[in-house]
């Protein structure tokens, strides 16, 4: 198949090309080879991607992919002839690095709005994906996502980059032994410190920027910066706020410690107060979650709660609150991110690096846990092995997290509880509240119903 082609196929949404599983003999492609990646997105996140890969002896970044030309340059200069790298090749258009068969894999770090038709693109071109959270824009894409993994059986990892962290999983295993008696309520925080995004005008766009590109799947609308770099968080067309945004991470651990995937009930209130700026998503939010649990006593339900905050607010008792080195965009001075569990016989605080368990009326200090890990890694050996499991990420768990993160926003924006089907993926006899779970795409960027 030409590029002409091929590039008809995938806007159409059609693209299904066959592609073969890797079948490990002595090893992968061969003894010495690496896995070449290409870094989709290289603005912020992007960088720590690139950076991930460098350092792995069986991966190198050969190619980079952003609608803003005026990133190359200098990035390249800092991440690859400065360390003595090999220059990457450069797209603007994802599409067409997808036609190149020397990438192996591609780590997608674009706005959010891109990251399911994305990944659904980069599989059906027969490439790996690691992609960054939230793994959706809406519930749909979620859904659609998990199922082009399943059709393609190529490695996707979910950004969710604690499942790699020995710190949560021995928090995970912790739990889930009984540890802490019938865990019956999670907590995620999000009390991260943001400033007025302040207003801006609708502007020409930036020479260099391939703004139709970077719009892809969302409704066409003047150029303004405070719908571009980084401040499209706070807008709904791209962004989901923070609870899709740093929260994300924490609803992962929430959903992860409780042992539940989707609920049957959504309540979610908040606002975004103090600032007359152009930011669409709350500054405040609390969201409560409802599960069954058959299996427990009294109420047969658990509970999750999500805050944000985003401005002066009292500490929760997160372990380390203080800066953790490496992981000041979790923990610092300004920010207490983390979660809790509570359980009959205790209860559990954790952050990205550390958890602690207090146990009995007293709280007496029990069992701990802590250790950093590298998703990049796991990543990279997870397609050298032929082995999902390794990814520590697997997309359908990052679908549920997320899933969580577009029902409570589609609670907060209707400004009611929800009642959700999990079985049928829908809400019970609200058809407002199900026009939520996907949206209208611009042509040709159309999330696909048949992926």
């Amino acid at each position: 198949m030409n590029r002409r082609e091929f590039g008809k196929k995938v806007i159409s949404g059609t693209a299904g090309l066959a592609v073969a599983p890797i079948i490990l003999k002595p090893g992968w492609k061969g003894a010495n080879d690496r896995v070449n990646v290409a870094v989709i997105g290289i603005r912020g996140q992007g960088q720590l991607h690139i950076s991930g890969y460098s350092k792995l002896k069986n991966a190198r970044v050969v190619a980079l992919c952003d609608v803003d030309s005026n990133l190359f340059g200098e990035l390249i200069k800092k991440h690859f002839l400065d360390k003595g790298l090999e220059k990457p090749k450069t797209y603007t258009d994802m599409r067409v690095l997808y036609e190149d068969k020397d990438i192996d894999a591609v780590s997608i770090v674009t706005p959010n709005h891109w990251h399911s038709l994305a990944s659904i693109w980069a599989l059906q071109a027969g490439k790996h994906v690691s992609v960054e959270k939230p793994c959706c824009h809406n519930f749909y894409e979620g859904r659609k996502l998990v199922e082009a993994a399943e059709k393609y059986k190529k490695i996707v990892q979910d950004g969710a980059e604690q499942r790699s962290n020995p710190c949560a999983q021995s928090m995970a295993k912790f739990l889930h032994d009984g540890n802490l008696g019938e865990v019956y309520m999670a907590k995620g925080l999000c009390y991260k410190w943001r400033d007025t995004i302040g207003k801006t005008p609708d502007e020409p766009v930036p020479a260099g920027v391939d703004y139709n590109l970077w719009l892809g799947p969302a409704p066409l609308r003047p150029f303004s910066r405070n719908r571009f770099h980084y401040n499209w968080h706070w807008n709904w067309d791209y962004g989901n706020g923070d609870m899709g945004n740093q929260g994300v991470h924490e609803m992962d651990i929430a959903r992860w410690g409780l042992g539940v995937t989707l609920p049957t009930k959504i309540s979610s209130i908040g606002g975004h107060f103090m600032f007359n700026d152009d930011q669409q998503t709350p500054n405040d939010l609390i969201t409560v979650f409802e599960f069954p649990n058959p299996d427990g006593g009294g109420d047969k339900k658990k509970i999750l709660q999500f805050e944000v905050r985003h401005w002066i607010t009292n500490r929760e008792g997160v372990v380390s609150e203080g800066t953790a080195s490496g992981n000041t965009y979790m923990v610092s001075s300004e920010n207490s991110i983390g979660n809790l569990f509570f359980g009959s016989k205790g209860y559990l605080t954790k952050n990205v690096n550390e958890w602690q368990a207090y146990i009995g009326k007293e709280r007496v200090p029990g069992e701990r846990g802590n250790g950093p890990g590298d998703h990049y890694e796991n990543f990279i050996k997870a397609i050298v092995n032929n082995n999902q499991d390794l990814a520590n990420g697997n997309i359908k768990e990052g679908f549920y997290s997320c899933a969580l993160i577009h029902l409570g926003n589609i609670a907060y924006r209707l400004g009611r509880s929800l009642e959700f089907d999990p079985q049928k993926m829908k809400f019970i006899n609200d058809p407002e509240a199900d026009s939520l779970l996907s949206r209208q795409y611009r042509e040709p960027f159309v999330v696909p119903e048949n992926v």
